[in-house]
């Protein structure tokens, strides 16, 4: 790293950079207590460090941009899902993917019964009306008239709550993302909301599970059970696709699909995993250059390409080597 920095940046911008590069190496802290794989993208201006849950390959590259390929492959939405888990008092929802589960913080949504429903929540409705009843020894008797059982109120409440929930992860969470959503809790909850859920992401599978009694790995390993069948479903669709798309509408040339991403016209990049083509997309020239990663100019090819369909609105797809279309490292489908 210090070797392509010197070659390429001023001496002074090269050591402050190499400062908090060998600061972190040194602390024993830091590395006592990381996940599978770290991800660190330095520049003169940031310093930012990312904790992977899957194992990547061991890569240095010094160049003129992040290399994010391996971070897209986290992020994707292909494989990634939402878990709402549900009770009657409260509701938690969880971001994951195969490898890891996330708590996420929820804003603009009531989380609790009490935030839903506030001062609508049922209380105890009992009238007390006496009747005078005559009798052997029977003296005035009080006779208690309910509207409604405990249990139906509790129920309705229940429901409400549900819909409340339904209507917020709908607006703020599913349909930003895009994502499916899959329900946990027992069974009667679920019946209860499913009847009156709305959101087209909630899938017809869930999980009969009280996510309270377990640690989020074990949660992380049933929810991938039923979404892996959906990732590959996809991954399948969107080979499929480019398989039969016109010769015009597809690619793996290189060249063609440099020319293709900077004018925007790539609507989903399939990219193999851990593939790499060293050297860098030339704007100007409107092509490439290859290279060897030892050069501070030299990134990865397919990873420029990914960053410009990504800024054009495009979708890139990481793809296990396994189940890509062709052997160039990525297939391009285009727009128009």
């Amino acid at each position: 790293m210090e070797k392509s920095l010197n070659e390429k940046y001023p001496a002074v911008e090269a050591e402050k950079l190499m400062e908090e590069f060998t600061a972190l190496g040194d602390d024993k802290n830091f590395w006592l207590y990381r996940t599978e794989s770290v991800a660190i993208l330095g520049s003169p201006d940031s310093f930012q460090i990312f904790d992977l849950q899957r194992p990547v390959q061991e890569l240095l590259v010094v160049a003129d941009s992040f290399h994010i390929k391996p971070l897209l492959r986290i992020l994707q939405s292909a494989d990634r899902y939402h878990i709402l888990y549900l009770n009657r008092e409260e509701a938690r929802l969880y971001e994951g993917n195969r490898d890891s589960l996330e708590q996420v913080e929820i804003s603009d949504v009531p989380t609790t019964i009490t935030d839903a429903l506030g001062e609508e929540l049922t209380e105890s409705q009992l009238r007390v009306s006496s009747y005078g009843m005559r009798g052997s020894g029977a003296g005035d008797k009080a006779m208690y008239h309910g509207q409604g059982s405990r249990k139906e109120e509790l129920r309705n409440d229940t429901v409400r709550f549900f819909r409340a929930i339904d209507r917020g992860i709908l607006e703020n969470y599913s349909a930003p993302s895009g994502l499916p959503l899959m329900v946990a809790g027992l069974k009667e909850h679920h019946a209860d909301f499913r009847g009156v859920s709305h959101n087209p992401a909630l899938m017809d599978d869930g999980l009969m599970v009280d996510v309270g009694a377990m640690d989020l790995d074990t949660l992380r390993a049933k929810a991938w059970e039923k979404i892996e069948p959906i990732y590959l479903q996809r991954l399948s669709a969107l080979v499929d696709r480019y398989q039969s798309a016109r010769p015009d509408q597809r690619s793996d040339s290189l060249q063609e699909a440099v020319a293709a991403a900077l004018d925007g016209r790539i609507a989903v990049l399939l990219v193999e995993a851990d593939k790499h083509i060293p050297g860098r997309v030339d704007a100007e020239a409107r092509s490439f250059k290859r290279g060897e990663l030892s050069d501070p100019e030299t990134d990865d090819i397919l990873d420029d390409l990914a960053e410009l369909v990504l800024r054009n609105r495009g979708e890139v797809v990481i793809v296990p080597v396994e189940r890509m279309p062709v052997s160039s490292g990525f297939a391009a489908i285009y727009r128009f």
